[in-house]
């Protein structure tokens, strides 16, 4: 392998870069609006990464603050063999850990543990919800109990997923409820639905509709502990494609982080396909 350098233009780079973040998402089945408006998240700060070639391949890293932590990341490597010096450039720029977007397959990072996912799937044109369940619209008198125990879980779902602390992912679900609900229950776009059968709350909802082209993103699709394996799961996940329905979109897409392999199961199962995955590596 040639040496690897630091390149200062990225003209040459970045075209075949954008052309290969788009055809990540054409495969994984979205629309051309929705891969553009996905390749401008995946591009946030692109002018800011250190791009590195061989002369036959690309790297492209850098390094910010994640949470408290200096976080690496690698954006592109098609240099073979050319993990270890992206790895070894984030570590020497002070990175505690080292994270890596995926499309289509883990490839040489099947080795880092999974942090989340990204899943989507195309809803039918009328979905039906299942028999003997009924959803309505959760009250405003029942959000602060919800609101409580839905932050508790996604606090758990980080600390579980290896990615942070308690600490730190108290501090993330302060920013990122803050962020998504700035008006609380009232927030335009955001529908809050709870979930019965047999004359009881078994499970609630949270959806955001338009999130992206033609998307509706399930913030949680929750079934209470107690009524857990009873089919309900797979229910939760019709009541997703009927709200996405609802707010007129066309397609469902929701995160799960990784180490939840029982709902990564039942996302296999009921088709909803990995549109990106993030992985990431511990440095020290």
């Amino acid at each position: 392998m040639s040496e690897i350098e630091i390149v200062a233009g990225r003209g040459a780079w970045r075209g075949g870069f954008e052309e290969r973040v788009l055809a990540g998402y054409r495969a994984a089945g979205c629309s051309e609006p929705l891969a553009r408006a996905l390749l401008e998240r995946a591009v946030k700060g692109i002018d800011g990464w250190t791009v590195a070639t061989d002369g036959t391949g690309w790297i492209a890293v850098d390094v910010t603050e994640d949470n408290g932590a200096v976080m690496g990341r690698i954006h592109d490597l098609t240099v073979a063999g050319g993990r270890e010096w992206a790895e070894r450039w984030c570590a020497e720029h002070g990175a505690e850990r080292v994270e890596v977007r995926l499309t289509g397959g883990p490839g040489v990072f099947a080795d880092y543990p999974v942090r989340g996912q990204n899943r989507m799937r195309a809803v039918a044109g009328q979905p039906q919800l299942p028999p003997g369940l009924t959803v309505r619209r959760l009250t405003e008198e029942e959000y602060p109990a919800w609101y409580a125990a839905e932050e508790a879980a996604y606090i758990a779902d980080i600390v579980r997923a290896g990615a942070l602390t308690a600490e730190q992912a108290k501090e993330k679900s302060d920013r990122d409820f803050a962020r998504y609900l700035p008006q609380g229950y009232l927030t335009p776009g955001h529908a809050f639905y709870a979930m019965e059968a047999e004359g009881q709350v078994i499970g609630t909802g949270w959806v955001n509709h338009g999130f992206l082209p033609g998307v509706t993103f399930g913030f949680s699709l929750e079934v209470h502990e107690e009524h857990r394996g009873k089919g309900y799961g797979r229910a939760a996940m019709a009541v997703g494609e009927w709200a996405t329905r609802q707010g007129g979109d066309e397609a469902m897409m929701f995160n799960v982080f990784g180490g939840n392999e029982v709902a990564m199961g039942l996302y296999d199962s009921t088709g909803f396909a990995v549109l990106d995955e993030y992985r990431f590596l511990d440095l020290r």
